[in-house]
């Protein structure tokens, strides 16, 4: 149930952008009095699950759910219509414009992708506000960040010498900034880490998806019956201090304790109605007891995160921020790309997906296909032919150089274009399965 609500809202996300990307090029094809033979949301090779002739348009929904189409008349794109471009042009036609006009054609859907990214962002601000919680708590640190001399109970001061202001910056900016020096506050101390590669590249090189979490107390909610803590003798309501000889007595240490002993005796040092005692537990074979502990949620008063509130015009300036900032920080993760750890993580329709809410929160939803809407934009305008940037590019050329290029080199760098996003799909679609199939969704 959880995949299909996913799947939903990515359809719905996508059919939204889709629709409106799609639109900004009809809209600025029609203000040149360009025709447009089809608008279809979705592909539609073979037959189409619905399709209607409104005066020179055939609008309709093809059965593929890979994006969609305008074809524009006389343009040179995937439907690949050599019949047509051999006749005489025709005044209504893409070809017969002037360069500027073409342009604006090709940019109307990123344009729009743009804008409504900043839309979204101000509705979501206005509508929800944003949570914030502040930076000055410490936290526990993936094991693999341990080798760069990072320790749990390390508070994150900054990066490159710009302090943080919030918790949530440590992953973002770490991933998306060029990271080489992390400071510190370590036993009440300051710390500096001198890094002899990207901290976002660990990040990718590692595979870690949670390099800092926020300590909270190892307080049980709830024991499965039977299980090993069951047996053990532990309940609802104990605080679980230490695992061994371990240091710090947090839920993300005592688990990671835990795991690191499966079918290996442990002890346990408990808090029980303000008197402490010392238990025995064996973990399962995946290093679990099967406890249940208060969710970081519980601890409202430990951390105490700011909600910040806008009114219509605040939301304006928030939102535009806040649009402006996600797509600097995509288009500087682009960098990974080209290492081979960093390639390993494209990830296609599947990766999407997974990253919207089980249950349906409209927040979420709304965030998202904001964020969906930049990374449309950004990605079209690449100059690849076949996406909307390869047009750009030669007709960019055709300014300056004064000359079009030949349709039949525009015809042969269009198939070029094709089967180029073609196997990036199967790629992607490749590395989806590989994570699905060694769980690297969960």
């Amino acid at each position: 149930m959880v995949a299909l609500i996913k799947a939903a809202q990515l359809l719905l996300s996508l059919s939204i952008l889709v629709v409106l990307h799609e639109l900004g090029h009809y809209w600025a094809a029609r203000a040149f009095k360009t025709r447009v033979e089809k608008f279809y949301l979705f592909m539609n090779p073979g037959f189409s699950l619905f399709k209607k002739q409104i005066g020179d348009t055939e609008w309709g929904i093809g059965w593929l759910p890979l994006g969609g189409y305008v074809k524009i008349s006389g343009m040179i794109d995937e439907s690949m219509d050599t019949e047509q471009m051999a006749q005489p042009p025709q005044p209504w036609e893409f070809r017969s414009k002037p360069a500027w006009q073409r342009l604006i054609i090709m940019l109307g859907g990123i344009i729009v992708n743009l804008i409504l990214g900043f839309i979204i962002y101000t509705g979501v601000l206005y509508t929800w506000g944003e949570t914030k919680l502040a930076n000055i708590h410490p936290v526990n640190v993936d094991p693999a960040l341990e080798e760069l001399g990072f320790q749990d109970g390390d508070r994150v001061l900054g990066y490159n010498g710009e302090t943080l202001a919030y918790y949530s910056d440590l992953r973002m900016e770490g991933f998306n900034s060029r990271v080489t020096q992390v400071d510190l506050l370590r036993d009440g101390k300051k710390v500096a880490l001198n890094l002899d590669q990207e901290l976002g590249q660990v990040f990718i090189d590692k595979g870690i998806r949670r390099p800092f979490s926020l300590l909270y107390p190892c307080e049980i909610l709830n024991v499965d019956s039977a299980s090993r803590a069951d047996v053990a003798g532990l309940q609802g309501g104990d605080r679980i201090l230490a695992v061994g000889d371990m240091r710090l007595p947090y839920f993300e240490t005592v688990r990671e304790a835990i795991q690191a002993h499966p079918e290996t005796p442990v002890r346990l040092l408990v808090e029980r109605e303000g008197k402490q005692m010392e238990m025995d537990a064996i973990p399962d074979s995946l290093g679990s007891l099967g406890f249940e502990v208060h969710s970081l949620a519980h601890y409202t008063d430990m951390f105490a995160p700011t909600q910040l509130e806008y009114g219509m015009f605040s939301a304006i300036g928030a939102g535009f921020n806040t649009a402006s900032r996600t797509l600097q920080d995509y288009v500087r993760s682009m960098r990974f790309l080209f290492t081979k750890s960093g390639a390993s993580q494209v990830g296609s329709l599947v990766t999407f997906g997974s990253i919207f809410d089980g249950g349906w929160d409209w927040e979420i939803f709304w965030r998202n296909t904001a964020f969906f809407s930049l990374i449309l934009a950004f990605m079209n305008l690449l100059p690849i032919p076949a996406l909307d940037g390869g047009h750009v590019m030669f007709t960019l050329y055709e300014m300056i150089a004064g000359r079009p290029a030949s349709e039949k080199f525009l015809e042969r760098a269009q198939m070029v274009g094709i089967v180029l996003l073609l196997s990036l799909m199967v790629f992607a679609l490749g590395n989806d399965f590989w994570r699905l199939f060694t769980g690297g969704f969960g």
